[in-house]
C-alpha cells in the first residue's frame, strides 16, 4: 500500500483537487441581445430579448454584457413594479459607461431597462429570472416569438456567437475522480 504521507501522494492527492475545482468554474459572459446589441427594439423585431434570453440557462457567476452608445443610453436595474410601471427613479443599479457588465451573484428575479426616458416604454427591457433555468422579457410567451427573426449587423464589430448550450459537468467531475482513483490504484500498487 502507498505511503499516504509521501509527497509524490500528497501532490496527486492536491492536483486532482485542483483538477475537481477547475471543473466547476466554468463562466460565462453573455452579450444582451448579441448582435442586436442594447437598443430599442425594432417593429420587424420588438421582441429581440424575449427571444435572446429564453434558450439561456445562467449560472452562479455568470455575467450580462450591455453594450450600447453611451451617449445615447445606459442601463438600469430595477425593482419589478418599477419595471412594469417602467418608473426609472430610484434605480438599484445605473450603468452608462457603454460598455457595462452585469455579474449574477445571487439568485432571483432581475430586471433591467433603458434608463433614457421612452425606452423602456418601447420595450428596452429585460427580466431574468435566475435559479430556475428560465429567462425572458416584456409579456411575451415562447408561443408568441416568430420562427425566425432577421438579425442586424452591430456598430460594435464583430461579435463572437454564445455557447449554443453549456456542456454538462457532471462529465468532467467524473472523468477526474476516475482518473484520480486510477493513478492512486496504480501507486499503491492494487491494480
Amino acid at each position: 500500500m502507498a505511503n499516504l504521507r509521501s509527497p509524490r501522494f500528497q501532490l496527486l492527492l492536491v492536483l486532482q483537487v485542483l483538477m475537481l475545482i477547475q471543473s466547476k468554474v466554468l463562466c460565462y459572459q453573455y452579450k444582451v441581445g448579441d448582435l442586436d446589441a442594447w437598443g430599442i427594439p425594432t417593429s420587424t423585431n420588438p421582441q429581440v430579448y424575449t427571444k435572446w434570453s429564453k434558450t439561456l440557462e445562467f449560472k452562479m457567476g455568470d455575467s450580462l454584457l450591455f453594450l450600447y452608445p453611451p451617449s445615447q443610453d445606459s442601463v438600469v436595474q430595477v425593482t419589478a413594479q418599477a419595471y412594469t410601471s417602467c418608473n426609472l427613479k430610484d434605480p438599484i443599479l445605473y450603468m452608462n459607461n457603454g460598455n457595462s457588465l452585469f455579474n449574477f451573484t445571487s439568485l432571483g428575479d432581475f430586471y433591467f431597462t433603458s434608463g433614457e426616458p421612452g425606452h423602456c416604454q418601447n420595450n428596452q427591457k429585460l427580466h431574468i429570472s435566475f435559479g430556475n433555468g428560465s429567462a425572458y422579457s416584456p409579456s411575451y410567451g415562447p408561443s408568441a416569438l416568430p420562427d425566425s427573426a432577421p438579425s442586424y449587423p452591430t456598430v460594435f464589430g464583430t461579435i463572437p456567437a454564445p455557447p449554443s448550450s453549456a456542456p454538462s459537468q457532471s462529465f468532467p467531475v467524473l472523468m477526474v475522480a476516475v482518473i484520480g482513483f486510477v493513478v492512486c490504484s496504480l501507486l499503491s500498487g492494487n491494480l
